[in-house]
């Protein structure tokens, strides 16, 4: 199997990259995480061999994950899904962070069932969600990690100090350094232990690439219409003629987690929304998820410029939305007051950083490459082909 740093070199040398010395400083990086749990895997495995030989082994020191930051658009993705292939554990997960985290919900909401039914005995879930979790993979892997959520910043200090207690390791990928998550947050005091938590398991690496190599494959296919307006109206009802077939379309929904997510109008694996309903409604993460699996193309109309604290919630909930669409390689087409680049406008709030990523996936959803690539539907971290992967 060819490791991390061999596989970026053949992307290289077959003219899918540019090579850049940054990327390929992080590559042999993650060359040299990956022979450090090829050697702990190892030990392991003698250690449950011979553990009935001896009472009390001794214990070995945890290996050191990673977090790697950087500006959006510099390949952290990419040396992710090169590392995951090279990699010799066999119970490991890869997850965007705010899937993950929705599963840790619904699992301290269905052991919190379980304590008021009496199945089981205890009175705080975090630490047996967290040996669920770790006894489903112990090499866990983040794409875009970042805390914004006060209900998930109040239960990270328990629930990875358990993790890490268990010898779970973790790779990260984020935009920002570890001391700047969960910046301005409310409580904010209360979630220090967990930056230095994560800052004692982790070796923090920044990607310095010299550029955002997702603006360099901006396609410009018509797929985003600017401005609003009877134009734009008309551009998207073509579009959606097109795309369908001229299919009219039906209003569907789907189930999540028992509610009803209503989908206005839906034909042959497309859907289509307005802002309004996807973003000005109290629909989160497993709601955004639902539709990225369901439909392979979403189209949304009238997507505003969004000033100032106003519209932050509508914000947040937009930037989820497009993560979910992105991560699952779902076609966008839309209507909006403005270019990605000018859809937020706001001098306060983490949500201004944030959204320059959102951006930067709405300028790569349009290119050809993107386009061309097929629906990646990314089930349920519970399901059967979750993501546990078995190699």
């Amino acid at each position: 199997m060819a490791d991390t740093l061999s596989r970026y070199h053949a992307l290289v040398e077959a003219g899918e990259i540019s090579f850049d010395a940054a990327q390929a400083a992080v590559a042999k990086r993650l060359n040299r995480l990956n022979e450090e749990l090829a050697d702990f895997r190892l030990s392991r495995r003698k250690s449950s061999a011979l553990a009935w030989l001896f009472s009390r082994g001794e214990k070995r020191e945890p290996v050191t994950g990673l977090y790697i930051w950087g500006e959006v658009g510099r390949g952290k993705t990419m040396l992710m899904d090169l590392f995951m292939a090279a990699s010799p554990v066999r119970r490991k997960r890869r997850a965007h962070f705010h899937e993950f985290m929705a599963d840790v919900h619904e699992r301290i909401h269905a052991y919190r069932q379980k304590l008021k039914s009496g199945e089981v005995k205890g009175d705080d879930p975090i630490a047996p969600v967290a040996m669920e979790l770790a006894e489903e993979a112990w090499l866990l892997c983040f794409d875009e990690f970042s805390v914004t959520d006060i209900a998930d910043a109040m239960i990270l200090g328990r629930l990875f100090t358990k993790l890490f207690e268990e010898g779970v390791v973790v790779v990260a990928t984020s935009n920002v350094v570890p001391d700047q998550l969960y910046k301005d947050g409310l409580n904010r005091a209360l979630f220090l232990p967990f930056i230095k938590l994560l800052q004692e398991r982790m070796a923090v690496v920044k990607l310095e690439s010299r550029t955002d190599f997702r603006l360099e494959k901006l396609a410009g296919r018509p797929v985003w219409t600017v401005p609003l307006g009877a134009g734009g109206d008309q551009a998207m009802d073509e579009a959606w003629a097109r795309l369908t077939g001229g299919a009219e379309g039906e209003p569907s929904e789907l189930i999540v987690k028992g509610r009803h997510v209503a989908v206005p109008r839906q034909a042959r694996g497309l859907a289509r929304f307005s802002f309004a309903e996807l973003c000005e409604r109290p629909l989160g993460a497993s709601d955004y998820l639902a539709i990225a699996h369901a439909y392979h193309t979403v189209l949304i109309d009238r997507i505003p410029v969004m000033r100032g604290l106003g519209m932050r919630n509508e914000a947040k909930r937009f930037i989820t939305l497009i993560d979910a669409l992105y991560d699952n390689s779902v076609k966008l087409v839309a209507s909006a007051g403005a270019e990605p680049t000018g859809l937020y406008l706001s001098d306060e709030g983490v949500e201004v950083f944030e959204f320059n990523r959102t951006a930067s996936r709405l300028i790569e959803m349009r290119s050809e490459d993107y386009l061309a690539a097929p629906h990646e539907r990314r089930v349920e971290p519970s399901a059967d082909t979750g993501g546990i992967v078995e190699t």
